[in-house]
This record gives structure tokens, C-alpha cells and sequence, in this order.
């Protein structure tokens, strides 16, 4: 099993008590750089693999496929943890990695860990208060959109397809132990409440 654990904006102390407990119990953990690798210290002995920020896509591919193979046998043994910067879903190593996962290592199961991202460290760090729709951009084509407090999903869904998205997940009250997610956008219900989420992707 392959874990992505999120180690937050770069503060020890922002670390999650889940990201410390996965860290401590997996067998084996990896790092993408230094600063990961001094976060994870006080609970593990992690390795670095090398990540380089390149934009040659062929030895991008080449790089994240030798990681990915060099992961994959201690996955197939136990429980590895790829500690990172920020959270693990957001334009992060791991979502790499994890593609390349995903296609070449389908018995490998993969699950990730939140950590505090860029995104909302930014908005505690400079106290900016952000209480209406914001966009978030790396300056890419925008592929993805997720609406919170989403109480009318099929209306938002039927919004997104005239957008040209394809991709729905419909989401609410995450982590709790009335949680649901439902992934078959014939299954999503007209209703949702204040802790509904509707993701899109193009």
C-alpha cells in the first residue's frame, strides 16, 4: 500500500495527528526533498528520491517511472508513506506519482492523507479572508471546479456539463461517520446539505 501524507506549508507543528501516526507505523517512508525529509524526522527515517523540476516530459516520465518502480516493491511488501509539502492532491509530486502508479501498478492500493496547503496556509499567514468563490491557478488550462455547500447537485451537475465537464463526484460530510461519496453522476441526488460538495472535471 501506497500512502500520500501531506506535511502542511513547512511548520512542524502543523503537521496532522494522522499524518504522524501514518508516518510512525509505515514500514517504509519517502520524501521528495530536505525540508520533507526534516518534518518526517522526528517519527521516521525517510529516503529522498530525487524529483527534478524540469519540463523535458520524456525524462520527467523516465524519473517518476524509475520512483515509481523503485516504490512499488516495498508497496507490494508493506505500508509505504511519501511524505510531502502542502497537501498531496494539489499540485503536488505525489499527484505524479500517482498517475504513473495508477497506469503500470494496479494491485498497489493508493490512498492519500491531507495536509494543510499553500492555499489555505496563504490565508492564515497574511490574514486574508476569503468568503466568496475564488479561482486557484498555476496558470494551466482550468480542468477542474468543485463547489462547496453544494444543497442542489443535479442543478449544479447540469451547469457543469453545459461547461463541457464529464467527471462528477458528489461529496458530503467527509470524514465523518455519516460520510457518502458517489461517483455515477446518475446517482446523485437532487438534495444535498450545507457539508455537499459537487466536483467537476473536464
Amino acid at each position: 500500500m501506497l500512502i500520500g501524507v501531506g506535511l502542511g506549508p513547512g511548520d512542524p507543528e502543523l503537521l496532522t495527528l494522522k499524518a504522524v501516526d501514518i508516518l510512525k507505523k509505515s514500514d517504509k517512508v519517502y520524501v521528495p526533498g530536505q525540508l520533507a525529509k526534516d518534518l518526517v524526522a522526528p517519527y521516521a527515517d525517510a529516503e529522498i528520491l530525487e524529483f527534478p523540476m524540469i519540463k523535458d516530459i520524456e525524462a520527467l516520465n523516465s524519473h517518476w517511472k524509475e520512483n515509481a518502480n523503485r516504490i512499488a516493491e516495498e508497496a507490494r511488501k508493506g505500508t509505504v508513506a511519501f511524505g510531502l509539502i502542502g497537501d498531496p492532491n494539489f499540485f503536488s509530486t505525489f499527484t505524479h506519482l500517482k498517475k504513473v502508479m495508477q497506469k503500470h501498478y494496479l494491485d498497489i492500493e493508493l490512498s492519500t492523507v491531507p495536509g494543510i496547503s499553500s492555499i489555505t496556509s496563504f490565508a492564515a499567514r497574511t490574514n486574508s479572508t476569503i468568503d466568496k468563490s475564488f479561482e486557484v491557478s498555476d496558470g494551466s488550462e482550468i480542468m477542474y471546479k468543485i463547489n462547496l455547500k453544494a444543497t442542489h447537485p443535479k442543478k449544479i451537475v447540469e451547469h457543469l456539463e453545459a461547461e463541457g465537464y464529464k467527471e462528477f463526484i458528489f461529496a458530503e460530510r467527509l470524514f465523518s461517520d455519516n460520510e457518502v461519496i458517489i461517483r455515477r453522476k446518475e446517482e446523485i441526488p437532487e438534495k444535498g446539505n450545507y457539508f455537499s460538495i459537487v466536483y467537476g472535471k473536464k
